[in-house]
């Protein structure tokens, strides 16, 4: 009530700590004392002749395949990773300018950045040098797996065994967490985006039809399934002919868009196995009793708990926001350095 009444009367706040879950699909910031304050999508449009930023987050990804010759727009992360670092410093400076134009920062501040858990050092070290840039004084990561389980509100500090599958737009993440760490870990460049690129595939191999990335997505939203839920959809689809050239209407059922992502989402489906595999076996009593939880935007096509249920025979939890789990748990770890500094990585 107190950070909502200074907000309100206009008064500047001073505020020192961020969170930011640099995702492949959103970005989202936390700041300490207030709760997750932007949620944009990871997508920058750039004036190809000069470099400049012509829109940044939704403004920009309105662009996506309706740009003219002379504009850009690009998401500037890959798979969960950095994929171009000047783009990254300068979307993350954009987004932490939004943050900080209502706040006093009596000090640069401190940020803890949730990474997936498979990049390697130089990937890490890009992600560190975009938040120091953007200006950040100390940078923190953590394994995305294991902010996501403090997000949910796991007890990640007792020795009993906590399972997470954390389903992002461009990796899945699968972890074992116990006494404060990551016991065994699944990490597969696998997501969301996967599943937005098999339906382009289908729909131009099936139905000769071009479709942008934006309209994918929308399919996938909308009727997409990873498992059958009785009640099928169906949607007219509007895209360009490819062989006449000829903009037109095709309607496609849901049947056929689980059907087309059945790869990406069997992927994922081995992923959860393997690291049940490698689970030890006290841990894995713990999970036979506690189920599995899952995270991530990914986790919200239908019927994807469901079929990871039948195939594991596990109980499967999907959180009430997956979208907002991991920025949740960098914010848990901002309120409380001194419990979870052992799961950082400065």
């Amino acid at each position: 009530m107190r950070v909502r009444s200074l907000l309100n009367s206009g008064r500047l706040l001073p505020v020192n700590d961020i969170a930011i879950d640099l995702g492949t699909a959103n970005t989202l910031v936390y700041v300490r004392g207030e709760g997750i304050v932007l949620n944009e999508p990871s997508v920058v449009a750039v004036d190809r002749s000069n470099g400049r930023m012509l829109g940044v987050g939704l403004e920009a990804k309105r662009m996506l395949g309706r740009t003219p010759s002379g504009i850009e727009a690009v998401r500037p992360m890959k798979d969960g990773v950095i994929a171009d670092v000047d783009t990254t410093e300068r979307m993350l400076r954009y987004f932490l300018k939004q943050v900080t134009a209502r706040r006093v920062f009596k000090l640069k501040p401190r940020v803890v950045v949730g990474v997936p858990s498979g990049i390697t050092e130089l990937e890490r070290r890009a992600v560190r040098a975009a938040a120091a840039a953007a200006g950040a004084k100390q940078v923190y990561m953590v394994d995305e797996p294991m902010a996501a389980a403090i997000g949910v509100g796991l007890p990640v500090e007792t020795p009993t065994g906590n399972m997470v599958i954390d389903v992002g737009g461009g990796t899945t993440e699968i972890a074992v967490i116990a006494l404060g760490g990551i016991v065994s870990n699944t990490s597969i460049r696998v997501g969301g985006d996967e599943m937005d690129g098999a339906i382009l595939t289908f729909l131009r191999k099936n139905y000769n039809l071009l479709i942008g990335e934006a309209t994918a997505e929308m399919i996938k939203i909308q009727i997409g399934s990873a498992y059958p839920m009785g009640e099928e959809r169906e949607m007219d689809v509007k895209g360009r002919d490819l062989v006449s050239g000829i903009p037109k209407t095709v309607r496609i059922h849901s049947e056929e868009i689980r059907e087309c992502i059945q790869e990406p989402v069997q992927q994922i489906v081995e992923a959860v196995r393997r690291a049940l595999e490698i689970t030890p076996p006290e841990l894995a009593s713990d999970i036979v009793d506690r189920g599995i939880v899952m995270t991530g935007g990914g986790s919200l096509i239908r019927g994807l708990d469901r079929l990871l249920a039948e195939e594991t025979s596990l109980p499967i939890h999907l959180d009430e926001e997956p979208l907002t789990c991991v920025v949740r748990g960098c914010g848990r770890i901002l309120d409380d350095m001194a419990k979870y500094r052992g799961v950082l990585v400065s």
